[in-house]
This record gives structure tokens, sequence and C-alpha cells, in this order.
């Protein structure tokens, strides 16, 4: 079970920092201001997280 943890520690971890940079050619790309970029990195940030930590649960008791 801790190794699993682990593993999906690395990978959610991985996942995110994608998310992020994907998010920050997204913001790049529409020209959204400076001033609504952190509210759009902190929705889609909980959303993945969301996502992950559901992953992670299903992943365990399955």
């Amino acid at each position: 079970m801790i190794s699993i943890f682990g593993v999906f520690i690395i990978f959610a971890s991985f996942i995110l920092y994608q998310i992020n940079r994907l998010t920050d050619s997204l913001c790049t790309q529409k020209e959204i201001p400076e001033e609504r970029q952190p509210g759009v990195f902190r929705k889609i940030n909980i959303l993945i997280t969301i996502l992950l930590v559901s992953s992670y649960v299903e992943v365990l008791f399955a």
C-alpha cells in the first residue's frame, strides 16, 4: 500500500506540473489578463486535485 501511495504521489506531481504548463500556455495564447490568471490557475488546480484524489481512492478500493 505504501508503494502505491509513493508512485501515485510522483504521478500526481507530474500531472499537476504538466497541467500548470498547459494552463500557462492557454493564458498566454488567449491573452488572459494578469489579474484573472491566479483565479484560472486556482480553479484548474482544485479540479485536477479532486480528480487525482478520486482516482487514488478508486485504485485503493478496487
